[in-house]
């Protein structure tokens, strides 16, 4: 049988969960996720077991922080002066919002706190800090 292998496009049925059993996210009910290994395209864990299996295997894998979202950075937290943010934008925690970073590229942060003087936005992504785990299942290579 056919492995997968770097270069190939495959299409993967997953769910994944935190360590204390919470779904984060699943291909349940939707379309099987399609990537290219070796293209980066999803984070080097999930990559990294999908190399070698075979159509039709499945899987469950343990995906550490370093090999995921890789851990917190706290110098991605930062806090504004209320009067910054644009007058029609109401802005609420748990918000996401985009910005322009420094070489004009779009940032995603998240509204963690807003008071009557400040907004706080967190620029890590939802899941770092986390291990994860995924039951995977492939189910084609293109």
């Amino acid at each position: 049988m056919t492995q997968a292998k770097n270069g190939d496009t495959v299409k993967i049925n997953y769910t994944g969960k935190l360590n204390d059993g919470t779904v984060f996210d699943s291909s349940e009910g939707r379309e099987p996720l399609a990537f290219t290994l070796g293209s980066g395209q999803v984070i080097p864990g999930f990559e990294e077991a999908v190399l070698g299996m075979t159509i039709g295997a499945s899987k469950n894998i343990a995906i550490p922080v370093e090999k995921a979202y890789g851990p917190r950075n706290e110098e991605l937290v930062m806090t504004a002066p209320l009067e910054q943010v644009p007058p029609d934008l109401n802005p609420e925690v748990g918000q996401q919002l985009q910005l322009s970073g420094p070489n004009n590229e779009l940032i995603v942060v998240q509204v963690v706190e807003v008071t009557e003087e400040s907004i706080t936005l967190d620029a890590n992504p939802p899941l770092a800090g986390e291990d994860l785990i995924f039951d995977i299942e492939l189910v084609a290579i293109g």
